[in-house]
């Protein structure tokens, strides 16, 4: 296992140390790395492209596993904006709370946060699977092409505003749902991938106790009347 110390070690450092795991043999490539006074440095943990665990013993600041590929990041703390934005892949966990849009694009792998999630959770989805365990915040969803969004907790205004096709799935109440968004039947292909999904996340949530939200299909289609000309 390797250990930082960003106390006597940049995030330069740690970034570029990550990276090269992806050129190193079985032989030489490190299982495991260690973050130690991080203190809400930004960018922690980028563009990992290799089966590594990187485990950050503190709070991250913006874009924390930003572009995650293949390993396992783990914050023990809360997480600034954009916390694993634009992940293709791998699993993120954050054990605190994470700010605004958490997620955000994504097109594949695992984020989960422990506690709450801030507005614009899951922004622009193109994939991944995202589970809160808390509340999310207002215009969660918004944009979504693809991918699920779980909320164990509350959803705040406008949820899944905009939609397209992603999932999504909630168990507490929504203060109010977005243009093109509409709550939908819960069929039982439905509570499987969500068992599934509260599964891989380690929440003990019942499926049937979640309600499925998802698009209208209402902006697949031109109204000539809504164009300003």
């Amino acid at each position: 296992m390797n250990c930082f110390d960003l106390n006597q070690q940049s995030v330069r450092e740690l970034n570029q140390a990550l990276h090269n795991l992806a050129k190193a043999t079985p032989e030489t490539a490190a299982e495991k790395f260690e973050v130690l006074n991080a203190r809400g440095a930004h960018a922690l943990a980028c563009g990992i492209n290799s089966s590594v665990d990187v485990v950050i013993k503190d709070h991250v600041g913006y874009y924390c596993a930003g572009m995650h590929q293949c390993g396992n990041v783990t914050v023990e703390g809360n997480a600034g904006v954009g916390v694993a934005e634009n992940m293709m892949s791998g699993v993120v966990r954050v054990q605190g709370n994470a700010s605004q849009a958490a997620g955000a694009t994504a097109h594949g792998g695992l984020l989960v946060v422990e506690g709450d999630a801030a507005a614009r959770c899951g922004i622009s989805l193109k994939g991944a699977d995202i589970v809160v365990k808390g509340n999310v915040g207002h215009m969660s969803c918004f944009m979504a092409q693809a991918g699920t969004l779980v909320v164990c907790g509350d959803a705040g205004d406008n949820l899944g505003d905009s939609l397209y096709e992603a999932h999504i799935y909630v168990q507490g109440e929504v203060k109010s749902l977005g243009t093109a968004c509409v709550e939908k039947p819960m069929r039982s292909e439905h509570l499987e991938a969500l068992e599934v999904l509260l599964h891989r996340a380690d929440s003990d949530a019942n499926p049937l106790g979640f309600k499925r939200y998802g698009t209208d299909r209402s902006l697949y289609n031109f109204h000539i009347d809504n164009a300003q000309l």
